[in-house]
């Protein structure tokens, strides 16, 4: 790391003629990257730096272009080095929604958010500009459950029983994912990722991952966040705003009002998104030497736990995730 911010040194130096200037860490992610804060002649910037060998830096790019024509806050590229996976972006600041969450302030700052998410969904990329969350990509994150976190965190070796519980419920997960309209999907829209602002509000990050997939997504990622929990009357009370507000905006369609079909995309597109975080959360602590999100994996499992036990074609499942896995991870 040290040649590499040497390299952003020099880049920075010798190429976009900064002289005196001040450069600090503002924060790291759950990928490769590493982020910086500059102030240089009264501004603050902020330089990504994205290895090119673990990064790729373009879809940054061209979705932060994307978003920024639908009227969305996201930080502006200012100067790119895609050879070295640099770039110079404008500053959003460092006050993330989930420091200014209670419950005082999370009607207005989850308005706000309801209402960029729409934004988002809206946007219409030309024809093949982002992938396609389709079968393969869903199925291959909840792997990530099984290989890191069952397999590799608690050292299980699950038998043939809990196997097919496993295969039975991750399949069912992906046909309702797949049965969902589908939009564009930010993929890690939570607390750690919108920043509170004063004006067009939230700024908006991380957002490179972007790809058109299920209605559900980004809404269940938001108001049942890995890091941070609301009583469930209320997420579903919230969840069904959206759901009118989709149909106002024509995201959903008549088709789309079933109350009872809706609360079911977003329960069961939540415990797809979580256990894939469960498993990124055990893989940071083990291949990336990050412990850190160790602590909010009973928080997310027990998402998954309060949800399958609503459904009874995932309630084994949901069982199973209690007793073999949520137990020994508490122990």
């Amino acid at each position: 790391m040290p040649e590499r911010l040497e390299k952003l040194k020099h880049w920075l130096e010798a190429e976009l003629d900064f002289r005196e200037y001040t450069l600090n860490p503002a924060s790291a992610d759950a990928s490769f990257r590493r982020y910086f804060r500059i102030m240089h002649e009264g501004a603050s910037l902020i330089v990504m730096d994205a290895p090119p060998d673990r990064e790729d830096s373009r879809p940054f790019i061209r979705i932060s272009g994307m978003f920024s024509d639908a009227g969305l806050n996201v930080p502006a590229v200012i100067d790119e080095n895609l050879e070295q996976g640099f770039l110079l972006l404008s500053d959003l600041g460092s006050r993330p929604y989930l420091d200014e969450l209670n419950g005082d302030t999370v009607a207005r700052l989850y308005g706000d958010a309801l209402g960029a998410l729409v934004a988002i969904q809206t946007c219409i990329p030309d024809q093949g500009a982002l992938p396609s969350y389709d079968r393969t990509l869903l199925l291959n994150e909840m792997e990530l459950f099984r290989e890191w976190l069952v397999g590799r965190h608690l050292e299980m070796a699950p038998d043939s029983v809990q196997t097919a519980c496993m295969d039975a419920a991750f399949s069912q997960l992906a046909d309702n994912a797949l049965e969902q309209p589908q939009v564009c999907v930010h993929r890690d829209y939570h607390s750690r990722n919108l920043m509170y602002m004063e004006r067009n509000n939230p700024g908006i990050l991380d957002f490179q991952d972007a790809v058109i997939g299920p209605v559900t997504y980004d809404l269940v990622s938001l108001l049942r966040d890995c890091y941070i929990a609301w009583p469930r009357a209320q997420v579903e009370d919230w969840a069904y705003g959206y759901q009118e507000l989709a149909l106002q905006s024509g995201i959903l369609r008549e088709e789309h009002e079933d109350p009872v079909r809706f609360l079911r995309w977003f329960d069961l597109m939540g415990m797809q998104r979580h256990l894939k975080a469960a498993g990124i959360f055990a893989r940071l602590n083990h291949r990336d030497g990050k412990p850190g999100y160790l602590g909010d994996i009973p928080r997310t499992l027990g998402y998954v736990i309060e949800v399958a036990a609503r459904y009874d074609e995932l309630s084994a499942f949901g069982e199973f995730v209690e007793a073999a896995v949520m137990d020994r991870f508490d122990s």
